[in-house]
């Protein structure tokens, strides 16, 4: 069965609708940003973009929380768990000019959420009730060349479909624009392109190494416009949970059975990747956008319900997160202004 679609224009002025905020957006589906997050947990709101012509890519993560970050594990160690204190935006731009990253964390004095907008130090996310725009005012690490730039970002439709990635309910995602447009346009480094671009929100009452082991994570965009999203977690306790559906560009949504898995080349740092297609035709890695200790992102080709398509593909394993040595070097690549 396909849900409504979510028209862009909010429901009528119900106390609902002003007052309710959960899984990063409002119940019009449209990103929120004051939603509350409780000791210990996070927020996160995510999107990436890649361009018409093949040639750019783009992620975006702004945290509440930063569910990664050493800084918060120690934080939580020591009684000081308020996600509040722990706030970044993350960066990584691809493509031709190379590649460019950058995530510093700011602690509570140096962030500010209202509904419509979210300020972390010097870059800011709002929404205008038809757009999100990124302004960015960073500088990478640890090479610190600056990252000075706008990003914005047109739904086609918006999303309410919400799942727990979990049994208890503690961890859940959904997306907000599953199918969107985006415009890209930085001085620094000189770039100017758009795209195709996809939008979601993940939160947690708690920290992720508690609940989960490893998950791989795939969007594709189909011929005709739509998005498919593959989640597919292995708890703590073992087994698996798969959640794949298909999105509408107005926003309406239909699960689908989840095809077996194929293993994948391993990366750089010996983290297994497995992803889901079609039995006919394994999938393909195309590009390894992102090669860390604890997690890799990339580009795959693979046949998705008899479509051959290009999917955005991310694999994290949790045990690496929580060791020590990944700990320790973390700050490198995530610098924290307090």
């Amino acid at each position: 069965m396909i849900d409504p679609p979510v028209s862009l224009t909010p429901p009528g002025n119900t106390p609902a609708a002003r007052d309710t905020a959960a899984g990063g957006r409002g119940p019009d589906g449209a990103p929120r940003f004051d939603q509350a997050v409780p000791p210990g947990g996070y927020l996160w709101w995510y999107f990436d973009a890649l361009s018409d012509d093949g040639r750019h890519g783009l992620t975006v993560i702004a945290f509440v929380g930063s569910v990664f970050s050493p800084y918060y594990a120690l934080g939580r160690a020591l009684g000081r768990d308020d996600p509040e204190d722990y706030c970044a935006l993350n960066v990584a731009l691809y493509g031709d000019g190379g590649k460019r990253w950058s995530m510093t964390e700011r602690g509570r004095r140096h962030s500010q959420r209202s509904r419509e907008s979210f300020r972390i130090g010097p870059s800011r996310l709002s929404w205008d009730g038809r757009c999100l725009t990124v302004d960015i005012h960073e500088r990478c690490a640890p090479l610190p060349f600056p990252l000075r730039g706008r990003i914005r970002l047109w739904p086609e439709g918006l999303c309410r479909f919400v799942a727990d990635l979990d049994a208890a309910g503690r961890h859940r995602w959904g997306p907000i624009a599953p199918c969107a447009r985006v415009e890209v346009a930085f001085d620094q480094p000189a770039l100017r392109w758009s795209g195709h671009a996809y939008m979601d929100a993940n939160d947690g009452a708690e920290p992720v190494e508690r609940a989960f082991t490893d998950w791989d994570w795939s969007r594709a965009g189909m011929a005709n416009g739509d998005t498919t999203v593959i989640y597919d977690v292995r708890p703590l306790g073992g087994g698996e949970r798969v959640l794949a559906q298909r999105f509408r560009p107005d926003g309406s949504h239909a699960p689908f059975e989840a095809p077996p898995r194929h293993p994948l080349p391993g990366s750089l740092w010996r983290i297994a990747r497995q992803a889901r297609g079609d039995a006919a035709a394994p999938p393909v890695l195309l590009d390894t956008l992102e090669d860390t200790p604890f997690y890799v992102r990339s580009t795959i080709r693979s046949s998705l319900l008899g479509e051959s398509v290009v999917s955005i593909h991310e694999t994290l394993d949790v045990p690496r997160v929580v060791s020590l040595p990944v700990r320790l070097m973390l700050p490198w690549r995530m610098p924290r202004r307090p």
